[in-house]
């Protein structure tokens, strides 16, 4: 093994020279080249991004948006490429994929193929092949009644061994990481792997959501290959069970979230899910940080070709058309009131319960509501009751469409977001961008995002009082064309774009590679 100095040095790798700076002494394998390529280099560095979905082929929320656009943004960086499993909506689209490598059972997972595929734009994505996994209808992670896959365990284990067995150069791939950034706890558990095996390869785990945790019977042990020693507080063993997210948490290089508001609120236990204890520990180590997702650059009103008719800061007879076109399509009267939208998962953490009571509040003072999304069955039955008591005034689509969801932003005034905790949110970052000013919960990435009284309203606790105090502020200013067109500007000249994130990853990068 050998030992670069503490002092700096440059460098010279083919034709460029890089000055190396380390803070400690750190040990490398030798390898083709005497210097370990993580340090030497934005493009030198080899990151497998492992991921439960992708908007490219299949996305049930935040995550798959994130793992569309933030590896595209992280390419002048990096050599980064992604790992996803082989879902049926991969397949039929790829069906002749090329296959590169195969994989035998390990432990009690099923032996399996790895392909290969180029996106139209040039992003490489491995696909984890067995069908007896992942070919198969619903989503990532319910069946068609709504319910968990049984088989989840093996499923998201057996895509973290891959990504692992990537990284230990067992798959004689002819491109192997030097670096894993993982995302949730469908791919937590390849830090563990990675820990069992002795490999020194780094990862970082990026937390979309802490309440989503794994949780499985610790009975899987040996069916995982997880050792039975890493059964323990300081492992994987959470309250008796099995924690996919916590052994990603304990065993990886660096953690991450999508917010620096949220990485806050986590170490605590009113956010911390039971696993602030550790979290403030990552944290006190310097390895938890903060890194606010972004948005693409089609989500702009003046080149957006869903919308009516396309719009600038200033040009609000354009945005009242749009207006106009998604209150007919939705079935509501005509208005010049205000336009109130919800698009979101209705599910208990969105505040969904506080906008359907605020609701009645909206309509006394002249307002409309437009809702779409799916989620809990109760929620999206109040939400057609609330229709079908006021059909004037309010809108409901269950379901989601993209295409609708632009132009509800775009013919919206405002946007409800009474979230109990978001750890980023991306829609008041659209909703922003198309002049509706959001109405939020000032927790985690809506509060990093929304400045109060200048591009949105913030409210301060999860209460129908807190959140009905906030519509008469919007309602205020709604009445007032002045402000109500400054803070429109001010929203819509906001910049939310992925390359801020992609230099935050790539710094992280670099401080877990010298851990």
């Amino acid at each position: 093994m050998a030992r670069f100095p503490r002092r700096a040095q440059v460098v010279d790798h083919g034709s460029h020279s890089y000055v190396f700076r380390p803070t400690q002494s750190v040990a490398v394998r030798s390898q083709r080249s005497p210097l370990d390529p993580r340090f030497l280099g934005g493009f030198h560095k080899h990151i497998l991004y492992v991921t439960s979905e992708i908007d490219d082929y299949v996305k049930a929320g935040g995550l798959g948006e994130v793992s569309a656009t933030l590896p595209r943004a992280l390419r002048r960086h990096c050599d980064i490429r992604v790992l996803i499993p082989g879902y049926r909506q991969v397949i039929s689209r790829h069906p002749n994929m090329e296959i590169v490598a195969h994989l035998p059972a390990l432990a009690g997972l099923a032996a399996c193929n790895i392909g290969r595929v180029e996106t139209p734009d040039g992003l490489t994505i491995y696909v984890v092949l067995c069908p007896e996994l992942y070919d198969r209808p619903g989503t990532p992670y319910l069946d068609e009644t709504g319910r968990d896959w049984s088989d989840n365990h093996l499923r998201f284990a057996r895509l973290s061994s891959v990504a692992a067995e990537m990284a230990t150069g067992v798959t004689g791939l002819d491109w192997r990481p030097n670096f894993l950034h993982l995302n949730d706890w469908t791919s937590a558990l390849t830090s563990g792997y990675l820990a069992w095996r002795d490999s020194k390869t780094p990862s970082i785990l990026t937390i979309h959501n802490l309440a989503y945790q794994g949780l499985f019977d610790a009975s899987h042990l040996q069916q995982l290959g997880i050792p039975d020693h890493a059964y323990q507080i300081d492992g994987v063993e959470f309250y008796g069970r099995l924690s996919f997210l916590k052994a990603g948490i304990f065993y990886a290089s660096h953690l991450t979230t999508v917010s620096a508001t949220y990485a806050d609120e986590i170490t605590r236990p009113e956010h911390g899910c039971g696993l602030d204890g550790l979290l403030a520990r990552r944290a006190a180590e310097g390895r938890l940080t903060g890194i606010l997702n972004g948005i693409d650059e089609s989500w702009d009103p003046k080149h957006d070709p869903t919308l009516l008719r396309r719009f600038d800061a200033g040009e609000w007879a354009a945005k009242r058309r749009n207006s106009d076109y998604i209150r007919a399509a939705f079935g509501l009267a005509l208005s010049r009131g205000p336009l109130f939208a919800i698009v979101s998962r209705l599910v208990h953490q969105k505040g969904v319960d506080l906008a359907i009571e605020a609701a009645q509040d909206i309509i006394a003072q002249g307002g409309q509501l437009i809702v779409t999304g799916q989620g809990e069955r109760r929620f999206e039955k109040a939400m057609v009751s609330l229709q079908k008591s006021h059909p004037e005034s309010v809108g409901v689509r269950i379901g989601f469409d993209q295409e609708e969801a632009r132009r509800m932003f775009a013919g919206s005034d405002f946007l409800l977001m009474p979230s109990r905790f978001e750890p980023c949110g991306l829609s008041q970052m659209y909703a922003q961008r198309f002049g509706s000013l959001p109405i939020a919960h000032r927790t985690g990435g809506l509060a990093d995002t929304i400045e109060d009284g200048e591009t949105g309203f913030l409210f301060a606790d999860p209460s129908l009082p807190s959140l009905v105090g906030a519509i008469k502020r919007a309602m205020d200013t709604y009445a007032s064309r002045r402000k109500m067109n400054r803070m429109r500007r001010e929203a819509m000249s906001k910049s939310f774009g992925w390359q801020r994130s992609a230099v935050g990853y790539d710094h992280v990068y670099a401080v877990a590679g010298l851990a």
